[in-house]
């Protein structure tokens, strides 16, 4: 076990962490606090800096699609949205959303964010494939805000600089599952995980509360992007096995980050509280972090676990 895991005790079902799923508010942070980073699961993360709240791809519902079975996702499946589980977590103040921002338009990552923001009011990021699902999907639409790469926004207390990136490319050609891009209308509203597609992979750097941390929603990058960012945290999904030098090439461009945290590692079809890794993909992340950038501290949250920089 690397000191990151022995260290801070985050691996497993961390007594906070078990607290919220069972229903009990996190405990308040004081305004102006610094930077706090929540794992919802998949590539859903929490930043929280004083009293702001960020929301990356949250995706709470995580109904079953066989993504990780030998036959892999099933384009039928059905979008569902739990709001009875959203709500619970909403209502009992255990989250809350200023901003939400989409890394790119698939199921696991965009499918509750139009609900999330009518509920919270959040201005939704992301590019004009994302933001046309998502108002077909009845988010208000005033409160999405388009992106295409190369933003750099500032607001109370927080700023959000927006990268152009590139979604994970797998099998033996190198492929992006449900590719391209489709501009919408309210008529036209996605019904199975298939009508979402990726339209376009962002990556977000989110500063603020004395901290950066960098995010990746698929196992690529777009490496001039990131050319002279030095995040504090880099959330790092497992994969890339088709990208050149895929870890080290990424940890040599950013200097080296003092954390890089394991993101979009578990198998989605289980419910928060089950994190498990269906493929062996953490320790394989784990041991290229150490190879390449020996000097991060590589960090593994349980659901809901939670990590101050």
């Amino acid at each position: 076990m690397d000191k990151g895991l022995s260290r801070r005790g985050l691996f497993g079902a961390s007594a906070a962490a078990a607290a919220i799923l069972a229903g009990a508010p996190p405990a308040a942070a004081a305004a102006g606090s610094g930077m706090v980073l929540r794992w919802w699961g998949n590539n859903g993360w929490e930043i929280r800096i004083g009293a702001k709240t960020i929301l990356i791809d949250p995706w709470l519902t995580r109904f079953k699609t066989g993504t990780y079975t030998a036959a892999g996702a099933d384009p039928r499946t059905p979008l569902t949205v739990n709001r009875a589980l959203i709500d619970g977590y909403l209502d009992r103040g255990v989250l809350r959303a200023d901003h939400i921002l989409v890394t790119h338009g698939h199921y696991d990552h965009l499918t509750d964010v139009p609900y999330l923001a009518e509920r919270t009011g959040a201005t939704v990021i992301g590019t004009e494939t994302h933001l046309s699902l998502m108002a077909a999907m009845g988010a208000p639409e005033d409160q999405l805000a388009i992106a295409t790469g190369g933003e750099d926004l500032t607001f109370d207390g927080y700023s959000i600089r927006v990268l152009r990136s590139l979604h994970s490319a797998t099998g033996s050609r190198a492929q992006v599952a449900f590719p391209g891009t489709r501009p919408l209308s309210r008529r036209d509203r996605p019904r199975v995980i298939s009508d979402l597609l990726e339209g376009g992979t962002l990556a977000y750097l989110v500063s603020g509360g004395g901290a950066s941390v960098l995010d990746f929603g698929g196992s690529n990058y777009v490496e001039s992007e990131l050319a002279g960012l030095r995040p504090d945290v880099v959330l790092l999904p497992p994969g890339g096995a088709k990208v050149r030098e895929y870890v080290p090439r990424l940890l040599r461009t950013v200097g080296g980050p003092r954390w890089v945290a394991a993101t979009h590692w578990d198998d989605f079809d289980l419910p928060l509280g089950q994190a498990h890794d269906p493929n062996g993909g953490l320790e394989v992340l784990r041991k290229a972090v150490a190879a390449a950038s020996p000097g991060s501290e590589f960090v593994v949250l349980d659901h809901l676990g939670e990590f101050t920089p």
